[in-house]
C-alpha cells in the first residue's frame, strides 16, 4: 500500500452530562442493574487465551462490600512466566505491523468506547470503585477515548521527525519498539490510567504484561476484552490479575523485562527502581523506569484572591472522588483576611456534600476504595481531633458498616508542618492553614519546603504580581501548576500530566513526551553512491 497515511485530528470527547430525562441516563441506569446483579468470572487473559487458576479474589463494592460484583483468577508463578513468553512471541509480528495497522485498532477501540461499550465501562467503574456517574464519564469514558485518539497523533508526529540529508545521502531515524516487554502496573483511582499505561507502549509496537489493580479489577477485566474487540493481536497486552510481589518479581526477575509503566505509590515505585539497579547487569538493555507516584498537593490563596471562586476550588479540588486522585488539593494555605471572610462558608457547604450509593445520581461523593484506605484516612483525622496542634471543622464522621465511608472533612492546622499538611492521605481530607496577609513571599517558601512531593498545586490571586511571584517561587513544586483553578482535572491534550520530586519521573501522560519513552531510536544513513577510492583531496602530491 502506497501513500502517507495520517489519523484523524483528535479533538476532546464530549462530557456527557446525565441529566434528568437524558436517555443516556437511563441507558446507564439499566446497565448498572445488569451489573449489580451478576457476578463476574475474572480470568487471567494471555496470549490471547483465557486462563482460569482456580485461585480467586472476591470484587466488591466500596459502597456496599457485602456485594461481590466479581471474582477473579489470580496468577502463580506459571502463569506469570507464560505472559512473560506469550509477550515475546507476540513481539515480532507486532513490532513489525506497520503503524496504520496498529493505529487502526485503537481507532476502534476509542470509537467502540464512545459507543457501545461505554455503558458497561463506566457501570463498571461506577460500581466497583465507587465513583458518582460524572467521576466516570470524564475518567473511564472521555479520557480514554481522548487518550487512544490523541496519543496516535502523537505517535504520527514522533514519526514524523526525520533527521536532516546533506547531498549524496539519505539520512533517516527509525522508532523501533523496545526489544523485550513493558510492564504496566495500574491504580485503582482511575480507569483510563489503566488503559493508557497498557495501550501506549503498545501504539510504539511494544508487547506489554499488565497487571491491574486488585480494586479495579472489574473496569480493567472490561477494558481487555475492549482492546481484544477492537483486533488486538494476542499476545500483545497480557492481562495478569495477581498478588503485586508476586507478580513484580517474575517481571523484574526476566532477561526481556525492557521497561515499567507504573502509577501507584512512591514507596512501590522506589522499590522497583532499586531492584531494577541491583539486577541492571541481568537485563538485555537498559530499562525504561516511567512512573507517577502521588502528591502533597497545595492551593495558596494571596490576600488578593476571590473567596467564592477558593471556596468553589477547595470543594471540588478536595472531595471529588473522595480525595482519591493523584492531583488532590489537600493542603491549603489561606490569609487570615480572606479566612475570615470564607470559613464560615466553607464549612457549611462542606457539610452540604451529599454522600452515598453511585446509583443515586443525586450523590456528590461515595465510599473510599477499602478497609485499609479506610484505617488510614481515619487515623488522620482521629489524631488531629486529639492533637493540640490541628482542629477538625467540618467532617470526621468515619463509618465501614455497610461501606466505607468517609464524611468530607476539613482540618485547620495551627502549625505548617502538622503531619496532615506534609503527608499523602488520599481520601477526602483537607488541611488548611491560616498564615498573616503580610508573609506571603514567606508562605511561597513553605510550600515549596513543605512536602516531598511535586504534582499539581495553585494559586489563587486577582493581583498579577502576586501571580509572576507565586509562579516562579512554586515552579519546582508541581509538574501542573494552577491560576485561579482547582489542581485537579487535568485534559490529555490540553495539560499533559505529571509531577517530579516524590511525585515521578514527570514522563507527561498524554503527550509525545511519554511515548518517546517506548522508542529505542535507530539512525540510519544510506550512501547514495559509495566512495570507491580511500584517498582523500589532501593526500595529493605537494
Amino acid at each position: 500500500m502506497n501513500g502517507a497515511f495520517r489519523v484523524p485530528s483528535p479533538e476532546n470527547e464530549p462530557v456527557r452530562p446525565y441529566a434528568p430525562g437524558d436517555p443516556e441516563r437511563e441507558s446507564l441506569k439499566s446497565v448498572l442493574n445488569e451489573v449489580a446483579a451478576a457476578e463476574v468470572e475474572i480470568p487471567l487473559i494471555i496470549g490471547g487465551k483465557e486462563i482460569h487458576t482456580g485461585t480467586m479474589k472476591d470484587v466488591i463494592m466500596p459502597h456496599r462490600h457485602g456485594h461481590v460484583i466479581a471474582r477473579c483468577h489470580r496468577a502463580g508463578p506459571d502463569e506469570i512466566q507464560q505472559a512473560v513468553a506469550a509477550s515475546q512471541e507476540a513481539f515480532g509480528e507486532w513490532s513489525a505491523m506497520p503503524f496504520a495497522d496498529r493505529a487502526a485498532i485503537f481507532l476502534r477501540a476509542a470509537d467502540l468506547l464512545a459507543g457501545p461499550w461505554r455503558d458497561i465501562v463506566n457501570a463498571s467503574t461506577m460500581l466497583g470503585q465507587s465513583k458518582t456517574v460524572h467521576q466516570a464519564e470524564i475518567d473511564a469514558a472521555c479520557e480514554l477515548i481522548d487518550f487512544l485518539r490523541f496519543n496516535l497523533h502523537f505517535a504520527e508526529r514522533i514519526y514524523a521527525e526525520q533527521p536532516m540529508s546533506s547531498p549524496g545521502m539519505w539520512n533517516r531515524t527509525e522508532y523501533r519498539p523496545l526489544e523485550g516487554f513493558v510492564y504496566a502496573v495500574s491504580p485503582f483511582n482511575f480507569t483510563s490510567i489503566g488503559g493508557n499505561l497498557s495501550s501506549a507502549p503498545a501504539i510504539m509496537g511494544n508487547t506489554v504484561v499488565w497487571k491491574p489493580s486488585s480494586t479495579a479489577l472489574l473496569s480493567s477485566y472490561y477494558l481487555m476484552r475492549l482492546f481484544e474487540a477492537a483486533g488486538l493481536p494476542p499476545g500483545v497486552i497480557n492481562f495478569l490479575p495477581g498478588n503485586p510481589a508476586e507478580v513484580t518479581e517474575g517481571m523484574l526477575g526476566s532477561p526481556h523485562f525492557a521497561g515499567v509503566h507504573f502509577t501507584g505509590s512512591t514507596a512501590v515505585f522506589q522499590s522497583l527502581w532499586k531492584t531494577v539497579g541491583v539486577r541492571i547487569g541481568d537485563y538485555r538493555s537498559y530499562p525504561r523506569l516511567v512512573g507517577e507516584t502521588g502528591g502533597k498537593d497545595f492551593i495558596i490563596a494571596h490576600p488578593s484572591a476571590d473567596p467564592a471562586g477558593l471556596r468553589t476550588a477547595i470543594v471540588r479540588g478536595s472531595f471529588e472522588y473522595q480525595g482519591q486522585k493523584c492531583s488532590a488539593a489537600s493542603r491549603i494555605y489561606i490569609p487570615a483576611s480572606i479566612w475570615a471572610d470564607m470559613e464560615a462558608g466553607l464549612v457549611e457547604e462542606t457539610r452540604s456534600l451529599t454522600m452515598g450509593d453511585p446509583v443515586d445520581f443525586r450523590n456528590f461523593m461515595c465510599a473510599v476504595i477499602d478497609k485499609k484506605a479506610f484505617d488510614k484516612i481515619k487515623g488522620y483525622i482521629d489524631r488531629a481531633q486529639a492533637s493540640a496542634d490541628a482542629d477538625v471543622i467540618a467532617g470526621g464522621e468515619c463509618d465501614d458498616s455497610e461501606g466505607y465511608y468517609i464524611r468530607p472533612t476539613i482540618i485547620r492546622a495551627h502549625k505548617p508542618d502538622y503531619e496532615s499538611m506534609r503527608e499523602e492521605i488520599f481520601g477526602p481530607v483537607v488541611t488548611i492553614y491560616v498564615y498573616p496577609d503580610n508573609a506571603w513571599a514567606e508562605t511561597l517558601e513553605l510550600v515549596d519546603s513543605g512536602s516531598a512531593y511535586a504534582l499539581t498545586g495553585a494559586v489563587f490571586a486577582e493581583d498579577r504580581r502576586a501571580v509572576a511571584e507565586a509562579s516562579h517561587a512554586l515552579r519546582f513544586t508541581a509538574g501542573n501548576f494552577y491560576v485561579n483553578d482547582k489542581p485537579s482535572g487535568a485534559v490529555v491534550g490540553q495539560q499533559p500530566f505529571g509531577g517530579a520530586r516524590a511525585s515521578g519521573t514527570n514522563d507527561k501522560a498524554g503527550s509525545a513526551l511519554n511515548l518517546l519513552r517506548w522508542t529505542s531510536p535507530q539512525s540510519i544513513k544510506e550512501t547514495l553512491v559509495p566512495a570507491t577510492d580511500y584517498r582523500y583531496p589532501f593526500m595529493g602530491a605537494e
